[in-house]
């Protein structure tokens, strides 16, 4: 890995050097425009609009416009700003980790330390981890003020960066402004399913089903050509249900745990795999499956059912759950 940015996390008077590295990364099958008609690079260029010549990127500034007046920035404009110039990752409180909403985290960084002795950096860690509490920090990063969540990884520091409370929409629905009323027996019904599903969530046992499609087709068309059946590839494929709106809930929940125990009663204590990609493990107590959906920003993995999106490893690799 190539650090992004080098600075120093402030903790009172003490300093922690570190240098910053991205903790996450793209998995999709990179794909590129082209014309149907003869394969042709579909490429972007960055013309100017008042004498059509194509600018090149080191002739390129931003700007900004109110409507009447525009005003040109340059790089070195930006440079000159006192938050982009500042290589402090600022310490600000320390909170308890559950007070962070998942819905703020948005970035990944890991943080290395960047000098001759660990000790400041191993005093960070180890105080986050006795005191069962997260930084809040502050630094710059590429153009913006970030606010972010410092806590510990597997023994490295690990700064999340946070949406500013502005940057997340209200969810104000109509619909859910006359709550419905939910009976204690369907509580129960779905309360036994919950239970049924139950399972230590284990993220390398999840693989992306779409790309690994994707890159089926490539390589089928690589070796075959356009003439390609998909058919040929993936078999034919079933109708999807389209899902259409649960009427009577406490039938539903009643044939959804059924359904649950019989697949319990069918795999004997030990993993199998589900039709439609997902797999399903048991463990002495309940079966523990998965196949509520889930997803986490852009180029994330999902959890699906029989959705094709996403599904376990084949059965051999996973093991058992803990009821």
């Amino acid at each position: 890995m190539r650090a992004i940015w080098k600075g120093a996390i402030s903790f009172g008077l003490v300093n922690v050097p570190v240098k910053v590295y991205s903790a996450t990364q793209d998995h999709d099958v990179p794909l590129h425009q082209v014309h149907d008609e003869d394969g042709g690079r579909i490429r972007y260029r960055r013309v100017c609009e008042i004498d059509g010549e194509v600018v090149p990127y080191e002739h390129i500034a931003k700007a900004y416009t109110d409507g009447e007046q525009t005003v040109m920035l340059t790089s070195e404009d930006f440079d000159v700003l006192p938050a982009e110039r500042s290589r402090e990752i600022e310490v600000v409180e320390f909170v308890p980790s559950d007070q962070i909403d998942p819905l703020l985290l948005d970035r990944s960084y890991y943080l290395e330390p960047d000098s001759t002795s660990n000790k400041a950096y191993v005093l960070m860690r180890r105080t986050l981890e006795e005191t069962d509490r997260t930084a809040i920090v502050k630094f710059a990063l590429r153009q913006r003020t970030r606010l972010a969540a410092l806590r510990v990884r597997d023994d490295v520091l690990v700064i999340q960066t946070l949406l500013w409370a502005d940057e997340v929409r209200d969810a104000a629905f109509p619909s859910l402004d006359d709550e419905a009323k939910v009976t204690d027996k369907e509580l129960a019904m779905s309360s036994q399913l919950v239970a049924s599903f139950e399972a230590d969530f284990a993220p390398e046992e999840y693989e992306d089903d779409y790309q690994a499609q994707l890159r089926r087709l490539i390589d089928a068309k690589i070796e075959q050509g356009d003439a390609l059946e998909v058919s040929e590839t993936f078999g034919e494929q079933p109708e999807k249900d389209e899902g259409a709106e649960v009427i009577d809930l406490m039938e539903a929940l009643r044939k959804s745990v059924a359904s649950s125990k019989s697949s319990k009663g069918g795999s004997s204590g030990s993993s199998g795999t589900k039709k439609g990609g997902s797999s399903r493990t048991s463990s002495s107590s309940s079966t523990s499956s998965k196949s509520s959906s889930s997803s986490t920003g852009s180029g994330s993995t999902a959890k699906k059912s029989s959705s094709g999106s996403a599904r376990k490893k084949p059965a051999s690799t996973r093991k058992k759950a803990t009821a």
